[in-house]
């Protein structure tokens, strides 16, 4: 209990931890939790957008999509090697993982995950198209942004120099999208098709954010791996997001 005190307060008082090493197991926990989601999560998106490639409607379009999937995958690729240094398998993200994997897309999954991995449920629907496929992209690259850099502030040194670097290639991504909407909100054939994509994805990816409050996000503050709480998070995602879909006639 004096050890758990000690580097509590030693974290609240700003402290930060560089190694496996001098890091408590509860804290070691919860920080392989967080990792083991963002990788999932990315290589799951790496692989649904993949499917979409060969839907896009011109060249800029294919390699924006490709970018997208590639650093996704490096971005998960990053974090791994963190884990890897708290000892985790690599081999359990072999090539052979259903990371395209999807469920029906009227499934309602709430905040659940699922036994599968441990992506957010987001990304265990599939898209439909590439109409679709970009809102998803907009609405979750900047949801992707706000938690990145959320998590970006935490006390494990390694990881989070690791997603500082992600934190502009997310952001680039998540501005890919809002190019290749602005350009489908300009045509009468697929407008109708963006507002249904967005009533669709709205509520999922808002869901990504997690509950309102929990034991578990307490802990997190007091490890300092957390800081802003999720509904707070949620809010600047409605507010930020909310202007730029009503600029585009699309909320």
């Amino acid at each position: 209990m004096t050890d758990k005190i000690s580097i509590e307060d030693y974290l609240a008082q700003g402290g930060m931890l560089s190694s496996p090493a001098n890091v408590p197991s509860r804290y070691r926990g919860e920080l392989l939790r967080v990792m083991a989601s963002f990788v999932d999560s990315e290589l799951a998106g790496s692989a649904g957008f993949a499917d979409t490639i060969n839907d896009a409607p011109g060249i800029q379009e294919r390699i924006s999509a490709a970018r997208i999937v590639l650093e996704k995958a490096d971005h998960a690729s990053r974090v791994l090697n963190v884990m890897e240094t708290f000892g985790a398998n690599a081999e359990r993200y072999a090539v052979n993982h259903p990371w395209s994997a999807r469920v029906a897309r009227d499934t309602d999954l709430g905040q659940a995950r699922q036994a599968i991995d441990m992506r957010l449920s987001v990304f265990h629907y599939p898209l439909d198209g590439w109409v679709d496929a970009v809102v998803m992209n907009v609405l979750m690259g900047k949801a992707s942004v706000i938690q990145i850099d959320e998590l970006a502030r935490m006390s494990y040194q390694p990881l989070a120099d690791v997603l500082r670097a992600i934190l502009p290639r997310e952001r680039g991504h998540a501005e890919l999208g809002l190019a290749g909407l602005v350009q489908i909100v300009d045509r009468s054939d697929t407008m109708a098709r963006a507002k249904a994509s967005v009533q669709y994805w709205y509520p999922r990816v808002a869901a990504s954010f997690g509950q309102s409050s929990s034991e578990r996000f307490e802990t997190l503050v007091r490890l300092r791996i957390r800081h802003t709480p999720n509904e707070a998070l949620l809010a600047k995602w409605r507010d930020e997001l909310d202007g730029q879909l009503s600029a585009l006639r699309l909320n």
